[in-house]
């Protein structure tokens, strides 16, 4: 048909389509056109080349964008002078402000009891968690090769020793000593720790598994958390074996507020929380949500996409969260299982779902409902806003009456969005005063005005310290808000449940 001599039969041939509707070409007959995306999954070398190339301080990204800019000549372009529109070579000059950043509240007995973040940052230097997790049964398994036994046992003990003067009460002593294993038998290593610690005289389940990987682990981390949590039932934390030869004071810190988080304890509260002193919040029990959903990648048209929501489950304090996922439709934006009905022989008409299941831990939790809601959405584009909204707006609404024929509380509905292309720059990097150490925006800047919706409302916000690159701020817009807050409320609010996050950034 098309008068090609194949020379190298042998080869394999090329898949160009897809599973669906599969196309196979010869390689000889294929060219790769250079300068393509690859969409394929990077492997963690390609990462961390690609992460060095990428990552550039806040003066050199700016430098970078004025010369593609200059080089560029979009102030030349025909097509824009055709429509009339003048392209500036600068950047825009704009007003922000810095939001300060809230008091923490940690435990009475450690000798801070109250800290104030620098530049959003702190430590636990002197600090005790708010309420100290209970560790009895643990155990730890080594798959990293680089690392003897006796060297993975000492880190482990430092490790409960640090989790023990953060406050927790965690038994210095295993279930089991430690168990070593290849990672290509990690299935059955996990097994075989669960059931020797269950053997045990007066043996019970553990709670805690301390697991050491080695520093290029593949898939075997992914493969650890879902046996872990999905088939045996027990928290896990990984540690890679190049933290277990040095062990560092500050790691240890923060992998031991790791721990505490999952074993259901709470690292530190805001202090304005304690004192009912956040507006829209304190005043009567409230809960906060926040949703995402994740997609496969491009090609893998045969995986789900997996749907998030977490949901605040303390009050006043709204620190403490739990969390339900689920499988959905393939890149499929709209969180299906938000509330859900369906016939049971027996019982009937059936609701569920994952706002209900919340809503009713929440009130299990605190002793009292919901009678305000806030949520955050994570990953919409602009042009899914009304869509969203509408049918997961509605889906909140169901959930809260069937619990009650009359329960509507009030719904703050809010868009967060990371991938966007906006970046915030000082106005004079060398300025200590406006800048971090990195030369970055401070952490709390807040721009409201001018590069945003000119009727509606949103905002930029930057609520961390930029340690490695250029800080990018999240755009929060608000598409439906019951509750009434003011600009100034809301983004003081945003600003401070940042500082709430299960690891305070060192």
């Amino acid at each position: 048909m098309y008068g090609f001599t194949i020379k190298q039969p042998h080869l394999p041939c090329l898949l160009v389509g897809n599973q669906k509707k599969p196309n196979y070409l010869p390689m000889e007959v294929c060219k790769i056109v250079e300068g393509q995306r690859y969409k394929k999954r990077l492997n963690e070398k390609q990462i961390t080349s690609l992460l060095k190339v990428t990552c550039q301080r806040p003066g050199d990204k700016e430098m970078d964008i004025r010369r593609t800019v200059h080089k560029n000549g979009y102030d030349q372009d025909p097509y824009a002078k055709e429509f009339g529109i003048n392209i500036s070579d600068k950047l825009t000059s704009i007003e922000a402000r810095v939001l300060p950043a809230p008091w923490l509240k940690y435990h009475d007995t450690g000798k801070e009891s109250e800290c104030l973040p620098r530049v959003g940052q702190w430590d636990m230097k002197n600090k005790k968690v708010v309420n100290g997790c209970t560790v009895n049964h643990w155990a730890s398994i080594n798959f990293s090769r680089s690392v003897q036994e006796s060297t993975a046992s000492g880190f482990c003990q430092e490790l409960a020793q640090t989790c023990k003067l953060l406050g927790m009460e965690f038994n210095s002593e295993p279930a089991i000593p430690m168990y070593s294993a290849r990672p290509e038998q990690a299935v059955q290593a996990l097994k075989h720790v669960y059931n020797a610690a269950l053997k045990k005289p007066k043996g019970k389940e553990l709670e805690l598994l301390l697991v050491i990987l080695p520093d290029n682990n593949g898939a075997l981390y992914g493969d650890i958390k879902r046996i872990c949590e999905t088939e045996l039932g027990i928290m896990s934390q990984c540690c890679l074996a190049k933290h277990v030869f040095k062990i560092c004071k500050r790691y240890l810190a923060n992998v031991s507020l790791k721990i505490n988080v999952k074993m259901g304890g709470r690292n530190t509260v805001l202090l304005d929380a304690v004192s009912r002193r956040i507006p829209l919040v304190s005043d009567v029990p409230t809960i906060i949500f926040g949703a995402d959903v994740t997609h496969p990648e491009t090609r893998e048209d045969t995986s789900p996409s997996i749907a998030a929501v977490v949901a605040s489950q303390d009050w006043p304090e709204v620190t403490k969260y739990a969390g339900l996922v689920c499988a959905q439709a393939y890149r499929q934006e709209l969180i299906q299982d938000l509330y859900k009905t369906w016939h049971d022989p027996q019982r009937g008409t059936v609701t569920g779902g994952m706002i209900r299941e919340l809503l009713i831990s929440f009130r299990k939790a605190t002793g009292q409902k919901p009678l305000r809601i806030i949520f955050y959405r994570d990953g919409v584009s602009a042009g899914q806003f009304h869509q969203v909204l509408l049918y997961e707006l509605d889906a909140i609404r169901k959930a809260c009456a069937s619990l009650e024929p009359n329960y509507q509380p009030p719904v703050t509905f809010v868009i967060v969005q990371k991938r966007h292309h906006t970046k915030l720059f000082a106005n004079n990097h060398n300025d200590k005063s406006s800048t971090d150490k990195s030369g970055n925006i401070l952490p709390g800047t807040v721009v409201d005005s001018k590069i945003c919706h000119p009727t509606q409302f949103d905002f930029y916000l930057c609520s961390h310290a930029g340690i490695q690159g250029t800080s990018k701020p999240a755009h929060y817009h608000v598409l439906w808000d019951e509750n009434n807050f003011m600009a100034d409320e809301m983004q003081t609010l945003t600003n401070n449940l940042c500082y709430t996050y299960a690891v305070p950034i060192l």
